[in-house]
């Protein structure tokens, strides 16, 4: 494998000064999660983006969540076809396996993949559009909800309001999953849209009665 490197110095630095701080102040909690497995009372869907940090925001300890990121948090429709769905195994896992109480769909504030989005369905992202794009492709999953914000003038208010509608969308779609349907019907499962202002630290909750999102 000639294509793999050494971790960059300041890496290896970092990691040093975490075994020998945090990790040997917390090294019996550790091995009791590797002894005794995992049992998150949640699963978080989250961008991938690197200004949005999950276990900081509500204070999570190791173990609290099963994580999974993705580009602009969304929950692609259920599609049993045989190919490969990263998001849709592991939210089968956190369902079936781990029997996560909740689930969280997390958007932020200033998505790029929501601004690439909006680009593209503006005609302006010719390579977003190409059919060899991963993050065009990835993106067609929110497009029909462009059409509830197109006429919003204002464009951070039009990003905003996109950004919300992917978690919308997310939850939507994770409603056509039967197992997590099944979940909710059991009482077993509850779904929680939330938005989180990444600038001023706001967040934000789906309120499905009201359709609209309201501070936490």
């Amino acid at each position: 494998m000639k294509f793999a490197k050494p971790l960059p110095a300041y890496l290896v630095q970092r990691y040093h000064g975490w075994k020998a701080t945090s990790y040997a102040e917390n090294s019996g909690w550790y091995r009791r999660l590797a002894n005794e497995g995992q049992r998150p009372r949640a699963m978080v869907i989250s961008c991938c983006d690197s200004r949005v940090h999950v276990t900081s925001i509500f204070g999570a300890d190791r173990g609290e969540f099963f994580i999974h990121r993705n580009i602009a948090n969304l929950v692609p429709p259920y599609e049993p076809d045989g190919d490969h769905h990263g998001t849709s195994a592991t939210v089968e896992y956190a369902v079936e396996v781990l029997k996560v109480a909740h689930l969280i769909v997390l958007g932020h504030s200033q998505c790029g993949g929501v601004a690439g989005c909006i680009e593209m369905c503006k005609g302006k992202a010719p390579e977003l559009e190409a059919k060899e794009s991963f993050v065009g492709r990835w993106m067609d999953i929110l497009r029909p909800k462009y059409d509830l914000i197109s006429d919003i003038e204002d464009e951070k208010e039009q990003a905003r309001q996109l950004e919300k509608q992917a978690v919308v969308a997310s939850l939507e779609n994770l409603m056509n999953f039967p197992f997590v349907a099944s979940a909710i019907d059991n009482d077993e499962l509850s779904l929680h849209g939330l938005w989180t202002d990444i600038g001023e630290g706001g967040l934000e909750c789906y309120d499905p009665a009201k359709n609209m999102f309201l501070p936490v």
